[in-house]
Order: structure tokens, then sequence, then C-alpha cells
């Protein structure tokens, strides 16, 4: 790993003894004499991984969510489709970089594909805005949608931002109103839609893109109104509260999957996506020919309608009535 977080260190050192063990065997006149030893620090390493892996804390698994190594969209499109054909603009403003998008193919099945990109440098954080999309990004993925709904294309978007571009000129060109709008108009869309999240859910801006008939989430990744950092700025007022902040906002794939909020948790490779990513795109692969499976079997109004449904459903609650409402019904249900 080129980078690596603290938890992450009893793995990488295996890597390293594994690396070189493998290579004295090399340039050994015997290899077999080290045959038992790789293998016993092989079985090492693969429990190493899954104690680690499996008991991650919710700020630990959004550290790997922000992992710089992590796949990003186009290296799904890459690896997930074939006949990527990207396309640009708004037909409005300009061309959005943090926003991608294009036809392509999914085990021969044509798409639409669209998802949020970051940046792997400094050159190319700032081309992409580090992931953060402008009006003009969400205004070009809805053009993308329509097009799709048009020709009859399921829509699949891959969600990996911190939230849409917060600064100025973003709120001169109308980001709320922009995301407002995808909201809208893709409910009504009768084509399936597929909404994964890769990495990072933050917010509208993750949102914008994520109204889907079925929401995938990524092992590692995490889906949330603000960010653990925005959330202990506001409620401690302490940064070091941070960690404590994401246990309590409840943002990772196993809460979200509890409180009905996504679908599925594709699951990772053993050392997270970001040390695999052709194995993380076989997952990812999977999971969507499945989904895709089962919602090419609905009408166009059963997309609707599922949808629909599935969003309504969101923040369901039971209102417990008051103690004198509690006290006049017991006296109206009791028997003379």
């Amino acid at each position: 790993m080129k980078h690596s977080h603290d938890f992450e260190k009893p793995i990488l050192e295996l890597q390293q003894k594994l690396t070189e063990l493998k290579s004295q065997a090399l340039s050994s006149a015997k290899p077999s004499a080290f045959k038992s030893k790789i293998h016993k620090l092989e079985k090492q390493l693969e429990d190493t991984q899954k104690s680690v892996y499996s008991n991650l804390t919710a700020w630990q698994r959004i550290q790997i969510a922000r992992h710089p190594q992590r796949p990003y969209t186009l290296d799904y499109i890459k690896r997930v489709f074939t006949d990527f054909i990207e396309l640009h603009g708004d037909r409005r403003f300009s061309d959005d970089h943090a926003m991608v998008g294009g036809f392509a193919s999914l085990d021969g099945q044509n798409v639409m594909v669209i998802g949020t990109q970051k940046g792997r440098d400094t050159r190319e954080n700032i081309f992409r805005n580090f992931g953060c999309a402008h009006p003009e990004g969400y205004r070009k993925s809805i053009r993308l949608m329509k097009l799709a709904d048009k020709f009859s294309l399921p829509i699949i978007t891959l969600i990996d931002t911190a939230g849409a571009f917060p600064g100025i000129s973003s709120e001169e060109r109308h980001i709320a109103e922009a995301i407002a709008v995808n909201l809208r108009d893709m409910f009504p869309l009768r084509v399936p839609i597929i909404s994964v999240i890769i990495g990072e859910g933050g917010s509208g801006g993750a949102l914008g893109i994520g109204i889907a008939n079925r929401v995938l989430i990524l092992e590692n990744a995490y889906y949330s109104v603000i960010s653990p950092e925005g959330c202990a700025a506001i409620l401690w007022k302490d940064k070091s509260a941070t960690p404590k902040a994401a246990e309590a906002l409840k943002v990772t794939a196993k809460d979200l999957l509890e409180f009905g909020i996504v679908d599925e948790i594709v699951a990772e490779p053993p050392s997270g996506a970001h040390s695999d990513h052709a194995g993380a795109a076989l997952m990812l692969k999977n999971a969507l020919l499945t989904h895709m499976e089962q919602l090419k079997k609905l009408s166009h109004e059963e997309l609707i309608a599922d949808r629909y449904k599935k969003f309504r459903a969101l923040g369901r609650f039971i209102e417990i009535p008051d103690v004198d409402s509690m006290e006049e019904m017991k006296k109206t249900t009791q028997a003379p």
C-alpha cells in the first residue's frame, strides 16, 4: 500500500515480510525449503486481514472510503463495463469534470452509466474539483438520464463525493435548484435505476444522482447528510469528537441496511477495495447484474411506483400518544 492508516499497519508489515520471503525463495538454490514458511505467513496475513477489517469502527470505515488508492468511478467503468462512450456538457453552461457519464455495455446490456469522479493527485483533483460537482454537473447528469429514458436504457449511477461544490460559483448558478430538479425528475423515469455508493456519499451531492429503484453500498463506503467533521464542529465544537460523531451518525453500510436506506451491501476484497481494484469490480458487477435482472421484469409503471414507494418509506416512525391521550383511550375502551 502506498498509503496506509494506523489500523492497517499490521497488514502492511506482514505483506512486506511475505514479499521479502518470496524474494529470498526465488534467489535460493532450494526454493522449496521456503514453501512451508510462505504458506504459514500467507495464512497469518489472511487471518490478520479478516480480524482487522471485521472490527473496524465507523470512523475507520470512513477513512477507508476516502482512501486515495480506492477505485473511483472511471476505474469501475473501465473494469465493469465495456464500450464506454463519454458524453459531455449540460447544454446550458459548460461541462463539469467532477461528473462523468455516457453510454456503456454491462455484460451485453446497453446502459447509461453516470458518476462523480475524484482525482488521484493534486493536478487531477483540481481538474475534477475533488469530486464535488457544480450545478452544471447535475444538469448534465439529468440530461443523460432523460436521454437514457428516451432510448429505454437502464441507468446506473456511481456515487463518490463529499458533497456538491459549496462555493460562490456554485451558488451563482443555483446548485440547490439543480439538485432539486434532479430529485424531482428522476422519480418519473420509466427505466430501471441502480445507484451504488462506492466511497463517500455526502449529503445532497450524493442524493442528486441517487433516486433509484435499488441503492447499493460497498462494504466500506458511507452515506450521510453531513460529514463527521462537520457534525463534530456543530455539536461538540471540537474536531477531536469526529470519531464519536461518526458513530452517532450511523453512516456505515451495516447501519444503513438496518434502517432500510440501502438495499444491499456489496462485499469488498479482504483488505478493502483499495487493495484489489479488479476484485472489487468483479463483486460490484455481479451485484449489478443480479439487481438488473430483477428490475427488467418490472413494467414502466411498476418501476416508477417501486421508486416512489421506496423513498416514501424512508424515515418512518411510530408516534407515541402523550399520557393524557393514553388515559382517555383506556377509559373509552373499558367494558361497562
